[in-house]
Order: structure tokens, then C-alpha cells, then sequence
């Protein structure tokens, strides 16, 4: 575990590291002979910045100890095959997993490996044969009544001691609300990096490291992380992202034929897996009417409405063309309408057979999260916008005019 700490013989209580601390982590105290003060270094407040050693050079006073765990070389190579953790709430798998299955595969045949899953739950073996009719190669299978209800600590020991035995080079996991809590504590508990809502993967050229590309910046820029001394690789992706695996007729993938594709059970001993949590009751969320991640076809507002009431049209237009209403940051923000239809890096990431932005500029921020739709309409007055650019079909003009004509002939 890292560490920071003063030595008492070198601080002279300056202060410069306590106006140096962007975090409020140091503050002074008195010595017992009260002729100086001493730096005290809160371990709760500090990130391991390392700005109070730079303001601390003349006298050296302050040590950082950084844990290292790089793997060697060597270790880098006894590590293979990529996995997809199959997320499954109430015995259904969740549908982000059958879209990584189809990215993993496209992965573990450039890397020449197995492709395989990770299914933990209880009375779940009969899914496994979902996974392997997607393109899993092998399934390791965790089914225990302790894993009924997903609770972070069995189901992170379970899956942290199964990647030390195993070694996997790559693992990819849902960005989900379970996702999002379970893959952060996994990596934290194997020594890994770990890349979250991941937009874009591939295998760098020459080498056997991941390419995780990301929005950074709130979305400014799309960033591409590698980690290079670390494994296994982990990322997180959201529901939509990548295109759903095709259903497998029998076939070969990475030398091993469907039929030869194994299903592996694990057994566990319950009492030495610590769960600090009791699970009591399942509620759902009754009040997401708008489930824009299956939607077909999807309408979209934008800023380009110029006001709250424009909504009235798009709304009406959904309902002509049989899609669900989406949103931009632009219009969610200053409360045109509620968040549940946003569109983008910070809301939903949708991926319909049709798209309709109407008004919408097409920042960074609002194209990750629906570059993928199969068309792409674009109304927009600004014939050099990026989302005009990027349009299957743009349409040049003002969508107050326009919309209200293509209801009519929908209509007819």
C-alpha cells in the first residue's frame, strides 16, 4: 500500500507544503518544545500527488513510498484468452453482453485466443448455452444460492480469485449500473488498470496491448488508453456501443470448433468469502416510461428548438414515425425536458435502425452516444455542423418548417 510521511528531523515547519496541498491533506502542529512546528499529512485526504515534494525540495522532508506492481516481462506473456463477464439480473443476460461477445471475438482472433465467458449466479447453467450460441468458446460457471442477488463482495472475491488462477489477457464488462461498481472493485483488487465507458477497442499494432479509446475532457477529445504493464486489460462498455454478436451455426473460431466449446463449474467454500452487506428486497424502476436503448427509431431535440415548447413537435412527430424522443445536454440542462431522454456521453448510448436529429449541432459529447444508429437524418439550418457532416441524410433548413410537412405526408 502506498505511503507519504514526514521526517521530523528535516521539517522546520515552513508551511510550504501546506499551501502547496490541493487537497487540504497537511496541516501544522506544534512540537513538545514548541520552538517549532511539525508537518502532519492526513493518509485519508492525500491522493499522492506529489506537490508537496516539490515544495518541499530544499529540506526533503517529506517521502512518498508508491507500491509498484508492474508485471515483468516474462509475466506479461503467461497471461491469455479474452473474457467477457456475462452480467445476468434474475436469470437474464444482460444485453451488453452479447454485444461484447462480438467485439471479444473480433479481439481474441487477432490475438489467435480463446474467447470465453465468466457466468455467476444461481440456477443460471442452462444460459451458458447462450453464450457459447454467440461465439464463447469456454464458460466458467459459478452456481450457488449465495449468488442469487448480485452483492459486490462474493461476487468480486469470486471473480478476482478465478483471474488468478486463469490469467486472462483482456476483460471486458458492461458498462451497467452493476458493471460500473463491480469492475472498478475487481481492478482495484488484482492491481490493474481499468478503462470505463469505452467507445472504441482494438489490439495496438506490433504488440498484445488493448487499445481502450474513451471520451476525455467532458467529451472534447477522444483519448486512447493502453496498459502496458498491467493485466489483464480491463474495460467497461456501454449498452450499444459495439453491434450484438451473430447467433453461430457451427464454425470454427481460433482453432477450436463449436462443438469442442466447454463449459467449466467452479465450486467455492462459502465460509471463506466475507460479504458485508445483506441483501433485503429487489425493487424496479416503474418510472422509466422512455427505454431509449431498445428503441428502433428515435427522434431527437436539440438547442436548434430555440424553446421548451419545441418539444410539442417532436413529440408528435415521434409518435407519427413510431419512435421514442430523445434529447441533446443542450435542452436536458435547462430542464426542457427530463434527463431520462438524453442522448450522449452522459446520458443514454443508443444505436436505432433510424435517427432523427432535429436541431442538434452534433458535439463530441452527443455523437458517442449515437454514432452507431444505422441512418442518421439530420435537420439542421447549419449545413456545417458536425452532425450535417456525419448525417446519412441531411436535410438544410428550418425543422420548424419541415417537420411539420414530412408529418403530414406520414400521416397520410
Amino acid at each position: 500500500m502506498s505511503k507519504i510521511y514526514i521526517i521530523p528531523e528535516k521539517c522546520f515547519g515552513c508551511g510550504l507544503c501546506v499551501k502547496s496541498c490541493p487537497f487540504a491533506a497537511i496541516t501544522l502542529i506544534a512540537r513538545p518544545d514548541k520552538k517549532l512546528k511539525l508537518a502532519v499529512i492526513d493518509q485519508l485526504k492525500c491522493n499522492f500527488c506529489g506537490a508537496c515534494l516539490d515544495a518541499c525540495k530544499k529540506y526533503q522532508a517529506i517521502v512518498i513510498e508508491k507500491d509498484d506492481f508492474r508485471l515483468p516481462t516474462s509475466d506479461l506473456r503467461s497471461y491469455k484468452n479474452v473474457w467477457v463477464y456475462a452480467e445476468q439480473r434474475h436469470g437474464e443476460i444482460s444485453p451488453v453482453v452479447f454485444e461484447l461477445l462480438g467485439k471479444g471475438r473480433e479481439l481474441a482472433d487477432k490475438l489467435k485466443v480463446k474467447l470465453c465467458a465468466v457466468l455467476m449466479g444461481n440456477k443460471i447453467e442452462s444460459r451458458a448455452k447462450d453464450l457459447t450460441d454467440y461465439g464463447a468458446d469456454t464458460v466458467y460457471l459459478y452456481d450457488d444460492e449465495m449468488l442469487n442477488e448480485f452483492q459486490d463482495d462474493p461476487y468480486c472475491e469470486l471473480l478476482s480469485q478465478l483471474i488468478r488462477e486463469e490469467k486472462p489477457e483482456i476483460i471486458l464488462m458492461g458498462a451497467t449500473n452493476i458493471g460500473r461498481s463491480f469492475a472498478s472493485r475487481v481492478a482495484a483488487k488484482i492491481h490493474t488498470g481499468l478503462t470505463a465507458d469505452c467507445t472504441g477497442l482494438d489490439i495496438e499494432t506490433g504488440t498484445r496491448n488493448l487499445m481502450q479509446t474513451r471520451p476525455a475532457f467532458g467529451g472534447n477529445i477522444l483519448a486512447t488508453i493502453l496498459t502496458k504493464n498491467h493485466r489483464p486489460q480491463m474495460a467497461t462498455v456501454r449498452h450499444k456501443v459495439f453491434k450484438k454478436a451473430e447467433k453461430c451455426s457451427p464454425r470454427i473460431y481460433s482453432g477450436v470448433s463449436e462443438a469442442n466449446s466447454e463449459l467449466i463449474k467452479k465450486t467455492f467454500d462459502r465460509t471463506k468469502i466475507k460479504n458485508r452487506t445483506k441483501y433485503l428486497k429487489f425493487i424496479a424502476d416503474v418510472s422509466q416510461k422512455v427505454n431509449l436503448a431498445e428503441a428502433d427509431i428515435i427522434v431527437s431535440g436539440g438547442r436548434g428548438l430555440g424553446k421548451p415548447e419545441g418539444f410539442q413537435l417532436i413529440e408528435e412527430f415521434a409518435k407519427a414515425i413510431g419512435g421514442a424522443v430523445g434529447a441533446s445536454r443542450a435542452t436536458v440542462d435547462p430542464g426542457w425536458i427530463p434527463y431520462s431522454h438524453q442522448v450522449g456521453q452522459t446520458g443514454r448510448t443508443v444505436a436505432p435502425k433510424l435517427y432523427i436529429a432535429c436541431g442538434i449541432s452534433g458535439q463530441i459529447q452527443h455523437l458517442v452516444g449515437m454514432q452507431s444508429s444505422n441512418i442518421i437524418v439530420a435537420i439542421n439550418k447549419d449545413p456545417e455542423c458536425p452532425m450535417m457532416k456525419i448525417a446519412t441524410y441531411a436535410i438544410e433548413g428550418d425543422l420548424y418548417q419541415i417537420i411539420p410537412e414530412i408529418i403530414k405526408e406520414l400521416k397520410k
